[in-house]
């Protein structure tokens, strides 16, 4: 299984699966990562997190142990 956490700088991606559930996943659903959402990695901090993704044509910063329950392909 591939997270979102997982995929490199630069690299296109498309959402597979939320993992996660109540509240977190309600919140990760109202950034609008929803299934079939292309996402693309714009940066990551030096010490890896937050990561900066570019999703439905606006910035998104996310941290990573959100980013680890969105399962990307």
């Amino acid at each position: 299984m591939r997270t979102l956490g997982d995929v490199a700088v630069g690299e296109t991606c498309v959402v597979k699966r939320l993992h996660g559930e109540g509240p977190t996943k309600r919140r990760i659903m109202d950034m609008g990562i929803t299934k079939g959402v292309e996402i693309l990695v714009r940066k990551v901090a030096p010490l890896g997190d937050p990561m900066e993704l570019n999703i439905r044509g606006y910035e998104l910063s996310v941290r990573k142990a959100d980013a680890q329950a969105i399962e990307v392909e």
